[in-house]
């Protein structure tokens, strides 16, 4: 063979080892593909593993989270979890995230105990989802309560009068989305909300007399929005007991049956896609100002991920 036919054969070849390792990359991310949608993830080959506590964090603001409330209805069949701990650290969030991720716990502590640390904060929809469990911990400086409802609307009419922006509307009838941002509220808007919010609140109030054992007229005291500090929360029934996770594992130990010294594990929400994907996309939705949580763009576009829509149970620290 002369020198020229010896080139192009070793030039065949690099090209044909080439696509041989293009094809079985391809073959395994559709390998790996077809395991991550059936339910695999990293650490499930070794069978079911030892018995443990499960700890599920709720931080931040409280919306609807399908992911949470997937991953709690897994905790209730999972063999391995003999008790659930939910560490609440959040300001609250919307009325109907709090009411979602209530009942969730309720249906959890139906068939497991469940218990609740309070961190820095559970306020408002937060301590809406810390009792929910059977067991409310919380540290002396926490900060707990806020208890109620708020409903917060914009009138920019004055100023976009002074820019000489005029917005009308052709309605169906005088309270159709109202209030409006763009004029001031019509008759009987502010009444209507009033209504929509005292209904919610009594909702709350109803929530927490029968969660903590407490009399209308006591828990209606408590409910005026107040925020109480862990001890606080203790004097006022709002708390069971100061500590944390350590006065948690007494009681599942000592009252609930659990057997001493199980692991505490962290579980997370499992989200769609890969996640070194899920992060760089992330990372490139907060870089256009967009929603960082948002799951596609459309999604980021709308601000749906992390938009409150709708009432808020959610407390707000004064400005000063």
């Amino acid at each position: 063979m002369d020198a020229d036919g010896m080139i192009d054969r070793r030039r065949l070849r690099r090209k044909l080892g080439f696509w041989r390792i293009v094809a079985l990359l391809v073959a395994a991310g559709a390998v790996l593909a077809l395991t991550y949608a059936s339910g695999w993830r990293p650490g499930r080959l070794a069978g079911p593993g030892p018995d443990q506590i499960a700890r599920v964090e709720v931080t931040g603001l409280i919306t609807e989270d399908r992911d949470r409330l997937e991953l709690l209805e897994k905790l209730k069949t999972d063999p391995r979890v003999r008790a659930v701990i939910i560490r609440v650290n959040s300001p609250g969030g919307t009325t109907v995230g709090g009411e979602t991720l209530f009942e969730a716990i309720r249906d959890l502590a139906a068939v497991k105990p469940v218990a609740a640390e309070v961190g820095t904060l559970a306020a408002s929809a937060g301590y809406m989802v810390a009792m929910a469990t059977d067991r409310v911990v919380a540290h002396q400086s926490s900060i707990v309560g806020s208890i109620g409802v708020i409903f917060q609307y914009v009138d920019a009419s004055v100023l976009l009068g002074r820019i000489g922006v005029e917005v009308n509307a052709v309605k169906s009838s005088p309270l159709k989305a109202e209030p409006s941002p763009f004029a001031p509220a019509a008759p009987g808007a502010r009444e209507m909300i009033g209504r929509l919010v005292n209904d919610s609140y009594d909702w709350f109030v109803r929530l927490v007399m029968e969660r903590r054992g407490l009399p209308e007229e006591e828990a209606r005291r408590l409910a005026d929005g107040s925020v109480f500090t862990g001890s606080q929360g203790l004097n006022n029934k709002l708390v069971d007991a100061l500590g944390g996770e350590r006065e948690i594992r007494r009681w599942l130990e000592s009252e609930r049956g659990v057997p001493a010294g199980l692991e505490i594990e962290d579980r997370e929400p499992e989200k769609d896609g890969w996640g070194l994907f899920g992060s760089a996309r992330s990372a490139l939705f907060g870089l256009f100002g967009l929603d960082p949580t948002a799951t596609d763009l459309v999604e980021a576009l709308t601000g749906s991920g992390g938009h409150l829509d709708g009432m808020v149970s959610l407390w707000q620290p004064p400005r000063h």
